[in-house]
């Protein structure tokens, strides 16, 4: 439904949606930035890299953290050991719906930070523009007769005597003027709308923190109900008119003891939204006894925690409803969940359940996630792009680390590295729930690229491992052995390893395979032979334009390449191409193929034959 507006009209509810911060001066990160707000955004390191302090410093940027002096990062500059850095302060990138752009005058996305400068209070502030004039800075601030003193001083003429109408003069004027870029106040209507923070703390999360938490969110959400609102307002407007006759008084008061001051004024602000205290959890076991929540085992205590926040979660989905139970037409807030280790203390049955709790809240449209952990089953579970890795640098501060290199040999690297951090293995680190067995390197090169346009995410976010053995009877012994092990496994080969008596189905069931469900036989439900045989004769005269042209303006067309379909395709097409190729042509037929996966855009692109056989694979992963 839509919603007053702080100047009594009508509007509809807007959304401030956060995409990524960055931190200065706070614990140990001296300076760190882009740290992605995503679904979920998962922060890996070793203990005591920063993780903790990254958590920290966003719930400081949303106003969840009041800051202290321990939080300040100490100086390392040479004479300033032991002194505190003069500003601290936390900035994110936030993207602003229509109706806030326009209110505000604002682009799509708007920098705002918190900051406190040493000794003094934090404020927030927005980058934004402001008249190159300081005369006309802060008018809201100034009084009366000074603002009169600018009216005149300008030669403006308002459309009356009031104070407001000498405002409106002065703004209008300053927007025709010369602007610089400079951070500003931020309006109250936009900290309003700041997203919220859902904490679930770390190791010692206790059963009561999680649910006043969790209740704390359904408070906010009752006051956002518009059947309960008007009420709200409404006893907040009385207690707001009250406390104007005490403010007017004490105003009075100044005034006749300072006569330096000709006006004075208090403007009381009244709000509930703080009002929610606590609401302590007792329980009890079958025969009544009650159990003193904090004298039980931190394992107890963390799957009453787990219970709760599943309960959160079912809340987070239903955020959409009106208090009524009704759809409601405003967008819901961002909330933001972050969790500090959130399967600490936990068997691998209640990780699980951790992990589908995330996987739940990131499929909302307005929840992000980020998730402070060791756990390589939750690192597995996203796409790598979105893993942080947070270090300690040689002088003992923060330094971030994130995939820069988004090939396949890119994520691995970056893999190796989180790896060292958390000390695993780098054959754990391979995510080893499912191994994908194929034949050579052009399936080696391919196959990752196919998989990421078709799946939307890498092999390595899915779980899979990619070993190339070869030909078709050395990923056959791989599969075999890590069938043999216990391993999950895959097996994808061309079509005429059929041929190969090696792949008799007797043979197969007698070293542990299941001829049906992990062995995929590439072109054969087309009756192809090979991998390259799926792609269309349009889709390689296509390519072949693009990477490898003929001379004098000839192009290659669909039928130089449907000729070839009666023999070896890869090899007769291979040759073709290096034979009438002007000037450049691929190096071999893993060249070739993974020049014309690399134009792929779409996953209708990518044939239903591999689709599928991705789908299965990714089925097994899970």
């Amino acid at each position: 439904m839509p919603r007053p507006a702080e100047n009594g009209e009508i509007r509809s509810n807007s959304t401030v949606q956060l995409t990524r911060f960055s931190a200065h001066g706070f614990r140990s990160l001296a300076h760190v930035e882009d740290i992605p707000v995503s679904s979920p955004t998962i922060l890996a390191g070793r203990n005591d890299g920063g993780k903790s302090a990254v958590l920290t410093a966003l719930a400081f940027l949303l106003g969840k953290h009041r800051l202290t002096e321990e939080d300040r990062t100490y100086e390392q500059s040479e004479g300033a050991k032991g002194r505190r850095c003069a500003e601290t302060w936390a900035e994110g990138d936030f993207l602003l719906d229509p109706i806030e752009q326009a209110e505000h005058s604002l682009s799509e996305t708007v920098r705002i930070r918190r900051i406190s400068l040493l000794n003094q209070p934090a404020s927030l502030e927005y980058l934004g523009r402001q008249p190159a004039d300081s005369r006309l800075r802060s008018l809201d601030q100034m009084l009366k007769d000074p603002l009169g003193e600018l009216i005149a001083e300008y030669g403006l003429s308002p459309a009356g005597t009031r104070k407001d109408d000498f405002l409106a003069a002065l703004k209008e004027y300053a927007a025709q003027g010369q602007t610089v870029e400079d951070w500003l106040p931020l309006p109250k209507s936009l900290e309003a709308r700041l997203p919220r923070l859902l904490p679930f703390g770390g190791k010692d999360e206790h059963p009561n923190d999680a649910v006043r938490t969790a209740l704390s969110g359904c408070y906010e959400a009752h006051l956002e109900d518009e059947n309960l609102q008007g009420k709200v307002r409404e006893i907040e407007t009385v207690i707001t008119q009250r406390l104007e006759k005490e403010a007017d008084s004490l105003c009075q008061h100044i005034r006749r003891h300072c006569s330096e001051f000709v006006e004075v004024e208090v403007k009381p602000e009244v709000s509930f939204r703080g009002g929610f205290k606590r609401a302590p959890l007792e329980v009890s076991k079958a025969d009544g006894e009650p159990v003193d929540l904090s004298r039980s085992g931190q394992g107890s205590n963390r799957r009453i925690a787990l219970a709760v926040w599943e309960w959160t979660s079912n809340l987070l989905e239903n955020a959409e409803l009106a208090g009524d139970g009704q759809p409601a037409e405003q967008e819901p807030t961002q909330t933001i969940v972050i969790y500090d280790e959130p399967d600490t203390h936990l068997d691998y049955r209640h990780q699980r359940t951790v992990m589908e709790i995330i996987r739940k809240q990131c499929s909302l449209p307005h929840v992000a996630v980020v998730v402070a952990t060791h756990s390589m089953n939750l690192i597995d579970g996203v796409d790598i792009a979105d893993v942080v890795h947070l270090r300690l640098g040689p002088t003992g501060r923060t330094q971030i680390e994130r995939l820069k290199d988004d090939t396949h040999d890119g994520i691995d690297l970056h893999l190796g590295q989180v790896a060292a951090a958390v000390g695993l293995r780098n054959s754990v680190l391979l995510h080893e729930r499912c191994f994908l067995a194929v034949e050579g390197p052009t399936e080696q090169q391919c196959v990752p690229l196919l998989f990421r346009v078709a799946q939307g995410l890498s092999l390595q976010a899915a779980g899979i491992a990619l070993w190339a053995c070869g030909n078709n009877e050395g990923a056959l012994h791989l599969a075999g052995y890590l069938v043999k092990h216990g391993r999950t496994v895959h097996l994808m080969v061309d079509a005429d390893s059929r041929t190969n008596k090696q792949f008799k189905e007797d043979r197969l069931i007698k070293i542990g395979l299941d001829p049906r469900t992990q062995i995929s036989y590439v072109g054969e439900a087309e009756d192809y032979n090979e991998l390259e045989e799926l792609f269309g004769d349009d889709v390689w005269a296509q390519t072949a334009n693009t990477h490898w042209p003929r001379p004098q303006g000839e192009t290659w067309s669909a039928q130089d390449f449907a000729a070839h379909r009666d023999g070896k395709f890869s090899s007769d097409i291979l040759t073709m191409i290096k034979e009438r190729a002007s000037e450049t042509s691929p190096n071999g037929k893993a060249d070739m193929l993974y020049g014309l996966v690399s134009l792929l855009k779409n996953k209708e692109e990518v044939p239903l034959q591999l689709r599928k056989v991705f789908s299965e694979i990714q089925a097994l992963a899970a």
